[in-house]
Formats: structure tokens, C-alpha cells, sequence
């Protein structure tokens, strides 16, 4: 079974099946690209995808961006190169095809098109129109503002502290719109401040978002001088919807009370 598995997914033949470390490499690029799987390994397939959501990347940046890509990926059941377009309900490949032809790339938009255009386009009835748009009033469409607190008045050593405010366009109700996911699943965010160039995690907080949040994130400002950061807001359960902003932060020279006092 698991070599026809390997056969259909393109990978190269392993000697070893049953060795844990290649058969949840294959289950997992199984369930990415939505194979049918027979009973005896779908347990498997839970238990596996159960714990891809907590790995570790020890303040390490781009493993964690990495395992906040693949929760993503395992929850709608696709890869990162696919279409966003995906994730929509009865999204065909041939529908893909005529959306991506006329430059139309992401769920939002598919969300700005007229109600005439968009039936027009994808030729679906009116039972899947009506998944598609339940699909679409879901999907996370999130305004993202954030400050630098007290931005002129750091140094080093001090805490450099960054306010997020979130809110969205609608009162999000009810689990993920996940149908190859196994189990109902509750929408989760993560904020992240983080050093690309030091592959650094600086600061990072986990929340769900109803409508309206507030975050606050913290790190300890480095040496003085210059600093260029990233700051990412990204989703556990859908693709196409993460934010990322840069910006930098102007580190003074430290000083003590009694030296500021004299100034």
C-alpha cells in the first residue's frame, strides 16, 4: 500500500515502509494532496496531523514561520504552491484555471467580482454558489494596525514594547471551513515580531479573534543603532489571509538615572 502511495505522490521508493519517520512523511504529503486513504491509516493520519500544530522551533524564525505554514497546509488539505483558490468548496482545477486566466488569484477575489460575473465565471449550482459564498463570509478579512510604544525612547537593554490592534469585518461563529480536516477545528492566529536577517523569533503570542483584539509583544532592545524587524500576523487554518509589515526601531545608548539627571 505504501509503495503505490509513494508511486502517486512521486517519491522515490523507500526500503522501509513501516519505519515511522517515512510513513508519516507519506501520510502527510497524502492527505496535501487529498488522496483517498483506506481505513487502516486514517487513524494514523489524525494522530500525525493532532500534533503538527505544536512543533517547536526554539526562537528559531523560519522554522516557526515554516510549522505556521504547514499547520495551514494540513488543515485545508493542500500544499503552499497550490492555487488559494483551493480551499473554496467545488473549486475544480478546470474552474482554477478559468479564474487564474483572467488574473483572478485569491479568495478575495473572487469576493469583489459581481454576483453576474462571478456565476458567469464558475458555472456552478445554485447549492455550491450557496457553499461558496458561506465559504467567502468566513474567510478571515482582518484590518491589522500596530505602534512601536514609546518609539524615541529606547535603549539597549530596555523593552521595546509593540501594541497590535486587530478587528475584522464580521463576527467570525463556528469552527474552520475545513472538510478534509478531520476534526472540527476553532480558527487560531499567530502574532510574530521577528530578525529575518538573525533567522531570530523575538516575540511571539497565540490568540483567536472574534472581531476585535488587542496584542502586546515585547523584546529586549539589542545593541544601539539601527534595527530592521518584521512583524507577521498569520492564521492556523486558512491560506492567503497572513500579514506582514516591517519596521525598525532606533536604539539608544543606555543610560543610567543619575547620568540622565545630570544631562
Amino acid at each position: 500500500m505504501f509503495a503505490s502511495m509513494a508511486a502517486e505522490i512521486n517519491v522515490a521508493s523507500y526500503p522501509l515502509f513501516n519505519d515511522p519517520h517515512i510513513k508519516t512523511n507519506l501520510l502527510l504529503q497524502a492527505h496535501l494532496s487529498r488522496l483517498q486513504l483506506g481505513p487502516e491509516l486514517q487513524g494514523d493520519t489524525e494522530a500525525i496531523l493532532s500534533v503538527c500544530c505544536v512543533l517547536s522551533s526554539n526562537g528559531w524564525l523560519s522554522p516557526a514561520v515554516a510549522a505556521m505554514e504547514l499547520a495551514q497546509m494540513v488543515t485545508q488539505a493542500m500544499w503552499s504552491k497550490d492555487s488559494y483558490l483551493r480551499q473554496l468548496p467545488h473549486f475544480t482545477s478546470e474552474i482554477i484555471k478559468r479564474c487564474t486566466d483572467q488574473d483572478i488569484e485569491t479568495v478575495f477575489d473572487i469576493m469583489e467580482l459581481e454576483d453576474e460575473d462571478r456565476s458567469r465565471l464558475l458555472q456552478l449550482s445554485d447549492t455550491q454558489m450557496a457553499d461558496v459564498a458561506r465559504f467567502c463570509n468566513r474567510y478571515p478579512n482582518i484590518e491589522m494596525k500596530f505602534e512601536v510604544v514609546d518609539k524615541d525612547r529606547i535603549n539597549s537593554g530596555s523593552t521595546v514594547n509593540v501594541v497590535v490592534d486587530l478587528e475584522r469585518e464580521d463576527e467570525v461563529t463556528g469552527p474552520v471551513i475545513a472538510p478534509f480536516f478531520p476534526q472540527k477545528r476553532e480558527e487560531g492566529w499567530w502574532v510574530v515580531i521577528g530578525d529575518p536577517k538573525a533567522n531570530s523569533l523575538l516575540s511571539i503570542k497565540r490568540l483567536t479573534l472574534q472581531q476585535r483584539a488587542k496584542v502586546r509583544l515585547d523584546f529586549i532592545a539589542p545593541s544601539p543603532g539601527k534595527h530592521d524587524y518584521t512583524l507577521y500576523f498569520m492564521s492556523d487554518s486558512y491560506l492567503g489571509c497572513d500579514q506582514e509589515y516591517k519596521f525598525s526601531v532606533d536604539v539608544g545608548d543606555f543610560q543610567s538615572g543619575s547620568e540622565s539627571d545630570s544631562d
